[in-house]
């Protein structure tokens, strides 16, 4: 009887573990696991077919839906002949760095045929934020939501709403992008700019042929909607609006702000902003267009188009289903900034603030070990010996961050930093300033030649950085949406002219500063933004516009190992792709 007795308790015990540890994982996190298939699918937009790159069959991809502290693992199975990779945008990646994923930076891309698993745990983050591809032009159609929960039983700190609709922002080509931009860099000019804007993948009634490419979202009255913005696009800044209603704006890049409401709401590339909608009381008797079309400052062409969806609300019940399709409501447009409203752009930008509470504090770098001022902009170089460029005197149009033009490697710079075989791959001697002085947003200086290389910035576990964005009017002065990887910084001040050494850090907020992964260096202006290096690894800095990105807009930090077992990053997974 004694041992039926421990027999039983064994069973009881071990069941108790198993059935109780969902319910436990309900408060420590449990684990998500998406499969996603990269295949090629036929879609129809602006009247014509054609081949592109998808996740699962979608546009825009799957969402991934996890709560803060959950660990997420996706399997990412390549079908298509291109290279891929995926990037998990603004997610921290704190100590797995192998799964950031921008090719030849954290990884060698996914080959045909082959599979990745990303792994990783989102820590001390919710909010909004999205994945795309990471390699050449193919996250104009390879991209998607993710929605991060907070862990439950933790309320939103505003008003809980009534429905959560992602509102994804993309871009659309007639032609083949990967052909587009190989073409521009072969001759060294600019590429074709986009066709269309789209809406959840949908350009809207606004372009040839597309009405029944609208997308509509219907609303009850007396409702709150909280509206997941990302903008998705590749080369373009958007304004939003919603005819007759305006919007609270609540988080930006998956942290909460202190409320404020606009009519309009800008969003550069890489950005994601959470807003309430509070629908009218009643039904009114009209549709809504909820419309974006580009924020555009530099010299360059843009795609001057609108996209737009439908705010449709629910007709009163007591209206006849055989009415219902007869009913012809006036339909509403909103106004929008004019396209190079750079002072909108900057108030805007500047009423982003932290919340700053005990619950969510905004831990901004009181002192600070490294300062860097790095120039970001547009230059021309010399055409390589294989090839011929139509720029003048045979060069090409290439983008520079203090005047050295990004190489990407042939193999992973994580993989060369981590095994100690950098030689060859990149190295350390990136400048932590420009190589001389002019005026940055005055007259350009008579050489415009930007140098090359692939060089990275070193820095200790847990420096304290300070760094300054400044804008250069070289070719034209441009806005910039700068994305850095594997962290958060805090935007503690901006301008427009020269960043003045002297003068500007005294007017830094050090209190509640907007904290973003992704923020626009203002056209002809500077941001200065501050970062915890509190996260080892090899972290990709690169503007968001994919075509700066491509011409060499872009650089890598290196965060060193701390001492502590938690502050190293472990081995690599052993499916980790090859080169």
């Amino acid at each position: 009887m004694g041992f039926s007795f421990v027999k039983h308790l064994l069973v009881v015990l071990i069941s108790f573990w198993v059935f109780a540890d969902p319910a436990f994982a309900k408060h420590e996190g449990i684990t998500r696991h998406y499969k996603f298939d990269v295949r090629m699918q036929n879609v129809t937009r602006l009247c014509q077919t054609k081949s592109i790159v998808t996740v699962n069959g979608q546009l825009p991809g799957p969402q991934i839906t996890a709560r803060e502290g959950d660990r997420v693992i996706v399997k990412v199975v390549n079908h298509v002949q291109y290279n891929l990779t995926v990037h998990w945008h603004g997610v921290r990646q704190l100590r797995s760095g192998w799964a950031d994923g921008p090719a030849y930076v954290t990884q060698c891309p996914i080959q045909t045929g082959q599979s990745y698993v990303y792994n990783f745990t989102v820590t001390g983050q919710r909010g909004t934020l999205f994945w795309h591809a990471h390699i050449s032009w193919l996250r104009v159609t390879v991209y998607g939501p993710i929605v991060i929960l907070p862990k439950r039983g933790v309320p939103y700190p505003f008003p809980q709403p009534y429905k959560e609709v992602p509102i994804i922002f993309g871009e659309w080509w007639k032609t083949d992008t990967e052909i587009l931009i190989n073409q521009a860099m072969q001759t060294g000019l600019a590429p074709n700019v986009s066709d269309a804007f789209t809406i959840n993948g949908l350009p809207g009634h606004l372009y040839n042929c597309s009405a029944k490419d609208t997308f509509k979202l219907k609303v009850k009255p007396g409702k709150t909607y909280l509206l997941r913005l990302i903008n998705a696009a590749l080369n373009d800044e958007l304004f939003f609006s919603i005819a007759n209603h305006s919007l609270t704006v609540v988080e930006a890049d998956a942290v909460y702000t202190k409320p404020f409401k606009t009519d309009t709401v800008l969003i550069t590339p890489g950005q994601t902003t959470n807003v309430l909608l509070k629908t009218k009381r009643h039904s009114p008797n009209a549709t809504f267009l909820m419309a974006a079309r580009p924020y555009a400052t530099g010299p360059a062409a843009f795609d001057n188009t609108t996209t737009a969806g439908i705010l449709e609300y629910h007709l009163p019940s007591p209206v006849p289903k055989s009415n219902k399709n007869k009913i012809q409501l006036p339909l509403l447009k909103p106004s929008l900034p004019i396209f190079n409203d750079t002072t909108f752009a900057a108030n805007f930008n500047k009423r982003v603030r932290s919340l700053a509470t005990p619950n969510f504090p905004a831990n901004v770098p009181q002192k600070i070990d490294r300062k860097f001022f790095f120039t970001v902009g547009l230059g021309i170089m010399g055409c390589p010996q294989s090839q011929t460029c139509q720029g003048p005197n045979n060069t090409r149009v290439a983008a520079a961050v203090n005047n050295v033009s990004f190489v990407m490697p042939t193999t992973a710079l994580l993989q060369a930093h981590f095994f100690n075989q950098n030689n060859g791959v990149y190295t350390t001697d990136f400048p932590a300033n420009p190589p001389f002085n002019f005026n940055y947003t005055g007259t350009p200086p008579a050489n415009i030649m930007v140098s090359s290389g692939t060089k990275v910035v070193v820095l200790p576990f847990n420096t304290s950085v300070e760094l300054v964005l400044q804008d250069t009017s070289i070719i034209g002065a441009e806005s910039h949406p700068l994305h850095l990887h594997g962290f958060n910084f805090f935007i503690v001040g901006q301008g427009i002219g020269n960043f003045d050494p002297k003068k500007d850090p005294a007017k830094f907020n050090l209190v509640d500063p907007a904290e973003r992964n992704t923020a626009g260096v203002p056209s002809g202006g500077w941001i200065a933004i501050r970062f915890l290096a509190d996260n080892p690894g090899v972290w990709f800095m690169h503007c968001h516009l994919e075509v700066h990105t491509s011409w060499g807009l872009k650089m890598a930090w290196i965060v060193r190992d701390g001492k502590g077992r938690k502050q190293k990053l472990p081995p690599p997974p052993s499916d980790l792709p090859k080169c």
